[in-house]
């Protein structure tokens, strides 16, 4: 089966920052966790993948297609939810939908207006006025609307209320149902992962430690656990235990 996303040697070079040899790769009908702490490397990855910030080295394919030779047309299959964002504050959101739909060939009216229905959107509010989670819903909407087949959130269920957490957490799994969609899914919140993700990324310090199905993710850590250690890691173990005090990559 081809990937819908693959990232080989993606690197990027900050003062006091470096995003180093990133790989991994993303098949149709999952839902892949970017894991790391806060700085770790997961939004600047996102952003170079997008072409956001210029990569200074690697490739990113999308579709089967390169990015830097076909930008343009990949872009009219993916949908972007950064977490946080508050564009056009004091827009309505039919205003806003207006502007949105003129950048895409694929769009569809009558989709939106159902997923309007679905997320209980009311079109007639200002941006500034929804919730956080209604928020991310919305930026849902709009990139549903395109029939985006990638979905790359950037921390969308941070910040918000348990209930508001489950119910994303439930469409992102309705999304990518039918095997023909996919969702790479950065957050710092481990526990949606573990009610969520088919595979696990996790970037440290700018690199990637390891990139898998969760069961084989959890199985390789687990292996390294000492002698003394008792039960299996969760998501949260691993990654606290590994910024903590560090495990032994060159077991993975």
């Amino acid at each position: 089966m081809k990937a819908i996303l693959s990232v080989q040697g993606l690197g990027k070079m900050y003062p006091g920052f470096q995003l180093e040899d990133v790989s991994f790769t993303l098949q149709p009908g999952r839902i892949m966790g970017l894991i790391g702490k806060n700085g770790a490397g997961k939004s600047t990855t996102l952003k170079a993948l997008l072409n956001m910030v210029q990569p200074d080295s690697g490739t990113v394919t999308m579709f089967g297609a390169r990015m830097n030779e076909n930008e343009r047309d990949i872009k009219e299959k993916v949908g972007v939810v950064f977490g946080g964002i508050d564009f056009y504050p004091l827009k309505r959101l039919s205003t806003i939908t207006a502007i949105t739909r003129r950048f895409y060939q694929a769009w569809d009216q009558r989709r939106y207006e159902e997923y309007l229905k679905r997320f209980e959107l009311d079109e007639h509010k200002l941006f500034k006025n929804l919730s956080s989670g209604m928020k991310v819903k919305y930026l849902l909407a709009l990139a549903l609307s395109h029939q985006a087949e990638l979905l790359i959130l950037d921390e969308p269920t941070s910040g918000l209320d348990p209930v508001s957490r489950d119910e994303l957490l439930q469409i992102f799994s309705r999304i990518v149902k039918a095997g023909r969609r996919s969702i790479l899914f950065s957050t710092h919140i481990t526990s949606d992962l573990d009610r969520c993700a088919d595979d696990i990324t996790y970037i440290q310090r700018g690199r990637v430690r390891l990139s898998a199905d969760k069961a084989n993710f959890l199985e390789a850590f687990n292996g390294l656990q000492r002698p003394q250690d008792q039960g299996r890691l969760t998501l949260e173990d691993i990654m606290l235990r590994s910024e903590r005090e560090g495990m032994d990559e060159a077991a993975l």
